[in-house]
């Protein structure tokens, strides 16, 4: 089949010193993520899919929201859901829309989007990715804006998978991991039950301990952010939230298929939990004309 549109550019590409990221215009995701020889995001190939959600983009939810059903200012809303065997709205709505490059150099990159009003989100949102890589580092700072004439409620999050230097299915189970989580948010099937607990977040090796945990309550250093660590065969990895982001989602890939399955720990930063449209919990409410952001960062030591 010939392409259609053969001008357009399908992902951004930034190199700083020995690092290189890939930015899917699909989506918007992080596709690839290498220094020197590691892999640091376990990813997929151009033109692919993204199994698991790998480096999406989750707007305007992450997670999921049961039943697809909520309610904003008096009005019942019904989200597209997944499918009648997993019947909630999953993600958010802009893993496979389009994202347009609006500034780029060697080593950043600006991408967007709008999310245009639709049965279940009669909202109207503009959204942009900064992205700023250097040779030891990556800042990625989501902005949100209500382009409607509306008040609009929204949740955010990202999903990448990253891999410290395991390769087969189980080989997570060798690194180590110190999470800031503090609080630990009961779900079921992803969902949230109504309870929470304390939690631990001094796991050091993973081993066969299985993560599909929200987490809150970080622990924040004196600057506000939030730091979890990684370590490897490959070398330390550092991921550090701003307050944007109250939440933090650790998932180490059990219900995966088979060669994707617990070889690297995927660290969601999240505004809100799942199900948050429908509880009201942490949902940023913009009104119109009005901003959010929220920036993340990661950092790396490979293993000398």
């Amino acid at each position: 089949m010939p392409d259609l549109w053969p001008d357009q550019p399908r992902e951004v590409e930034l190199t700083a010193g020995d690092a290189s990221l890939a930015i899917d215009l699909r989506g918007g995701a992080l596709r690839r993520l290498t220094v020197g020889g590691w892999e640091v995001l376990d990813g997929y190939p151009a033109g692919g899919t993204l199994p698991g959600r790998r480096g999406g983009v989750l707007l305007p939810w992450p997670n999921r929201i049961r039943d697809g059903r909520w309610a904003w200012e008096g009005e019942q809303l019904q989200l597209e859901v997944a499918s009648p065997e997993a019947p909630n709205a999953q993600h958010g709505l802009v893993t496979w829309q389009p994202w347009s490059v609006l500034a780029s150099t060697g080593t950043t990159a600006t991408v967007g989007t709008t999310i245009l009003p639709r049965p279940g989100y009669p909202f109207r949102l503009g959204a942009a990715i900064d992205h700023v890589l250097t040779p030891d580092g990556l800042t990625v700072t989501l902005r949100v804006r209500n382009d409607g004439d509306r008040r609009a409620p929204f949740g955010a999050g990202f999903h990448p998978y990253f891999s410290v230097g395991a390769t087969e299915d189980g080989g997570i189970a060798d690194a180590e991991v110190q999470l800031p989580g503090r609080t630990e948010l009961l779900v079921e099937g992803g969902l949230p039950t109504g309870g929470r607990r304390p939690f631990d977040g001094a796991v050091g090796r993973i081993g066969d301990r299985a993560f599909d945990t929200p987490l809150t309550d970080l622990a924040r250093d004196d600057d506000g952010w939030a730091r979890t660590r990684l370590r490897g065969a490959a070398g330390q990895l550092e991921l550090a939230l701003d307050e944007a982001w109250p939440w933090l989602l650790v998932y180490s890939g059990d219900s995966l298929p088979e060669g994707q399955r617990r070889r690297s720990l995927a660290l969601e930063p999240m505004s809100c939990p799942a199900n948050a449209l429908a509880d009201g919990v942490d949902v940023v409410v913009l009104e119109p004309g009005e901003t959010w952001s929220g920036s993340w960062t990661l950092t790396w030591t490979p293993e000398s």
